[in-house]
């Protein structure tokens, strides 16, 4: 199968949204973590059928344990192929999903676009898609989001709902509260009770003397960096010309120093001066392998801030820059579309998206 990227590059169209009723496919494109926690993939299905009235279906390789590349590349294209499926949605993440594409046809996405939900790893397979001229929506992991302690957020749940069935222009708004925190998925009784927030900090705009619109693309900053390297599935850097870039980082928590030479090297390699605008997520401040008190937590966010301030003033200083929205790695999140139309508003400090 070709890896060959189309050119010119497609332009972007968004597939049909689902209707209640319809057929999800739930795929694991990266680790299989529903094999290793069932129950909690069961709650997340629960939400699906009470809440979006979605009826999930799920593939071979989605409850199974290093499934092989090809496999995994087979569930994806057999969901896309099904007519009956209208929409598929990633469990999770992982950390090898690069290695699954080149066993993708990318005729199968183009005869039977569809709208695929996924973060995190699933950056991998929605810049895929957006090579191919297909949208995407960056969220909405299963297990994550729809199996949160407490229940769902109200934000993420609205978000999701307006990105499964709708085209509609919407506002990406600061929240009230966040969380880096999350539960222990070995021990069910976590996902009884909400896990301690932290007040809105407040979006940090710079350059916000304008108004930048235009086509998303970017994701996880890590699978991003991997993809430069790999030098696959990457455009020359033109081709990005007069989109926004979005980034997040994941829960390994990307020291600052490792934050900024990832951002440096994109512009090495002239990517970050073809972007207009920058929105930058909330990064994940806390993980059960690094259990960052609260002081310590505010000091990372600070200092990602300024490595993102650090490479963008570099090659890009004339850039529109929003820190700190909802669509990453914490909680509640935002569905991005992937590809899709954004509007960075500088002077009236809002952002809007179209599914």
């Amino acid at each position: 199968m070709s890896s060959a990227l189309p050119t010119p590059r497609p332009p972007l169209v968004s597939p049909p949204p689902a209707k209640p009723g319809d057929r999800v496919a739930i795929l694991s494109p990266s680790f299989a973590a529903p094999a290793v926690f069932p129950d909690v993939h069961e709650i997340g299905l629960r939400v699906l059928r009470e809440d979006l009235q979605l009826e999930p279906v799920e593939y071979p390789t989605t409850r199974q344990l290093d499934a092989s590349t090809k496999d995994r590349a087979r569930d994806i294209m057999d969901a896309f192929a099904d007519d009956s499926i209208a929409i598929v949605m990633a469990s999770i993440g992982g950390s090898d999903e690069i290695t699954v594409l080149p066993h993708l046809d990318p005729d199968v996405f183009l005869a039977h676009p569809k709208r695929f939900f996924g973060y995190s790893d699933n950056t991998n397979f929605l810049n895929y898609l957006w090579n191919l001229g297909v949208v995407g929506y960056h969220g909405g992991s299963t297990l994550v989001h729809l199996a949160r302690p407490g229940g769902v957020h109200p934000v993420s749940i609205a978000s999701l709902r307006a990105a499964v069935f709708t085209h509609d222009t919407v506002e990406l708004k600061p929240v009230d509260a966040f969380t880096d925190f999350e539960a222990e998925w070995s021990d069910l009784s976590t996902l009884e009770n909400e896990v301690p927030t932290t007040p809105e900090l407040g979006w940090y705009w710079h350059n916000a003397d304008r108004v930048v619109a235009g086509p998303t693309w970017g994701g996880n900053l890590e699978i991003i960096h991997w993809n430069l390297a790999a030098n696959r599935f990457i455009r020359e850097s033109d081709d990005y010309a007069r989109s926004v870039l979005f980034l997040e980082t994941s829960e390994e928590m990307p020291s600052s120093e490792d934050a900024f030479y990832m951002l440096r090297n994109m512009g090495e390699r002239g990517l970050l001066r073809q972007f207009p605008a920058v929105v930058v997520a909330k990064p994940k401040a806390w993980h059960h392998d690094h259990r960052l008190d609260e002081d310590a937590r505010a000091r990372f966010r600070h200092d990602q801030r300024d490595a993102v301030l650090r490479a963008i003033s570099m090659y890009n200083p004339d850039a529109l820059v929003v820190i700190g929205p909802d669509f990453g790695h914490t909680d509640p999140q935002y569905v991005i579309p992937y590809g899709g139309q954004i509007t960075v508003d500088g002077p009236n400090q809002r952002i809007t998206m179209t599914y």
